[in-house]
């Protein structure tokens, strides 16, 4: 496995989120197109996600892998932010590193709630699972 290079921008913080439990923060202005978060992934098989669905990590999981059979486990903030349908951030997966990246898509301010979208790509636009319950 390559070298995994990890790192949370220390203008990022961890608060309570509208509605939404915990969320991330930024606490300083942050420019369109910055990378703010690369953080390693736990990789589990298609067994193990399945045992994984039944517990209250199934909320915290990302699909891995070509195949979407896998799950990873962000560590770092990456299970920390909330989900829009027009968000400020995007994530990035890269299988060979086990990593996830965030990166904004917009000027972000002082105070401002960094969103991803949960949805795979060309998909954005559909409600995630908790928004059908």
């Amino acid at each position: 496995m390559p070298y995994i290079y990890s790192m949370i921008l220390p203008i990022l913080t961890i608060a309570p989120s509208s509605n939404r439990g915990r969320g991330v923060f930024a606490t300083e202005p942050i420019a369109s197109d910055t990378v703010i978060e690369i953080a390693p992934v736990i990789v589990v098989d298609n067994i193990q996600r399945t045992k994984l669905e039944e517990t209250l990590l199934y909320d915290y999981i990302f699909e891995w892998g070509e195949d979407h059979k896998s799950a990873a486990i962000g560590l770092g903030y990456i299970s920390i932010y909330n989900h829009a349908i027009d968000p400020n951030c995007r994530y990035d997966m890269d299988y060979d590193a086990q990593t996830i990246s965030i990166k904004t898509t917009k000027d972000i301010e002082i105070g401002e709630e960094l969103f991803i979208n949960y949805n795979a790509e060309g998909a954005e636009d559909k409600p995630v699972w908790f928004e059908l319950h």
